[in-house]
């Protein structure tokens, strides 16, 4: 069964070139996404809507159905965040939406869940991820 991946942009920014569908592929195969690009406003509305929290996240993701979901990933927040997780911009976009898959996938924050999303983008981008062991991790703001 065949990923399907709907991508909608609601910011005045280019959306950066990754491979999201093969991405979703290799996280959720056979799974209905929707990957919306958002800014500040829009990203902190679902967040307190969707989840009861009152700040900006980086990544949202939740279900819209069995094998379907949604991703916002919010690409103001992404760019300012990015150096602190020793990552490229485009790097990290991609690698929020990673993240975003495995916790749709019913990951939960760790080691596990961190080793997979390195993985995945190394795959992706036929580069490690320059995120350092002393980098903050994608554990709490999102």
């Amino acid at each position: 069964m065949k990923s399907m991946l709907d991508t909608r942009n609601f910011t005045r920014q280019p959306v950066p070139n990754f491979p999201y569908a093969k991405a979703l592929a290799a996280t959720l195969p056979g799974w209905d996404m929707s990957l919306v690009f958002s800014g500040t406003k829009r990203a902190k509305h679902l967040n307190e809507v969707l989840r009861k929290k009152d700040y900006v996240p980086n990544v949202l993701s939740y279900e819209t159905g069995k094998h379907s979901g949604e991703i916002i990933i919010c690409l103001e927040v992404a760019k300012k965040q990015a150096p602190d997780y020793g990552m490229h911009y485009t790097e990290f976009v991609g690698f929020l939406f990673i993240h975003g898959c495995l916790h749709l996938k019913g990951q939960a924050h760790g080691t596990t869940m961190e080793r997979q999303e390195r993985l995945i983008l190394k795959r992706l981008t036929n580069r490690s991820s320059r995120s350092s062991s002393h980098a903050p991790t994608n554990r709490h703001r999102h």
